[in-house]
């Protein structure tokens, strides 16, 4: 059990603003289902949906920026389970980028690969795993995109989501599994007990020149459009 637990250089949880968080939150004192589901509901919510500088940095610096995508939020949310003594590890896969289409566009969008990274945490309770998918999208993104799309009620692609049921996807954990890009898998890695593992394995299919265009160019307008989408323009 304890490989579920280890801290590493991406799960940062004895960082100082780890610490601080979690002692704050009282996470610490609540039940085992209960400290999941409010962390949980931490990370969706309170860490806003954007794309961070890249996948594998260390979850202090998601806290840091205070937004992130499937990877980056599965990073914070495995190292504030962990340091809180709930056991988790990561599952990784590419999705199709049909679902960025939306919150990367034009020759942006072009110039993506075809396939993305895309991994999700997955949570020991009682015996059982469970997947947490559904913690990428705040709530308050995910409600003014459901607002701008009214008439689509079962399958929906685009704009970080891909799910065949928009009108009520499952985002809400309570020993159950959640998911809101789930549709857009296209390959399957298998399970690492960390994140660091797992981009030692795999990353993104960039070239050196497109990483640093990403980084100091997309990701920003990418931010700026899911900001748009969040204010309800």
């Amino acid at each position: 059990m304890n490989k579920y637990l280890k801290e590493t250089s991406i799960l940062d949880y004895s960082d100082p603003l780890i610490r601080q968080l979690v002692t704050e939150r009282k996470w610490s004192d609540l039940e085992p289902v209960d400290r999941i589901k409010t962390i949980y509901n931490f990370v969706r919510d309170e860490i806003q949906f954007g794309y961070n500088r890249a996948d594998d940095i260390s979850a202090s610096e998601v806290l840091k920026d205070g937004y992130g995508q499937c990877n980056t939020k599965a990073t914070l949310l495995m190292t504030l389970l962990r340091a809180t003594g709930i056991p988790n590890r990561i599952h990784g896969f590419t999705i199709n980028r049909e679902l960025q289409k939306g919150a990367i566009t034009g020759i942006w969008y072009l110039l993506s690969p075809k396939n993305i990274l895309h991994s999700w945490v997955e949570v020991l309770v009682n015996d059982q795993w469970y997947f947490m998918e559904g913690v990428i999208l705040d709530s308050v993104y995910l409600n003014r995109l459901q607002e701008k799309n009214k008439e689509c009620k079962t399958t929906f692609c685009g704009y970080g989501v891909y799910t065949d049921n928009f009108k009520n996807p499952p985002i809400n954990w309570n020993l159950n599994n959640t998911f809101i890009q789930d549709k857009g898998i296209n390959q399957d890695f298998g399970v690492f007990d960390t994140p660091d593992e797992f981009y030692a394995q795999h990353q993104q299919q960039l070239s050196t020149l497109k990483k640093f265009i990403f980084r100091t160019i997309v990701r920003h307008k990418m931010n700026k459009n899911v900001a748009r989408i969040r204010k309800g323009y």
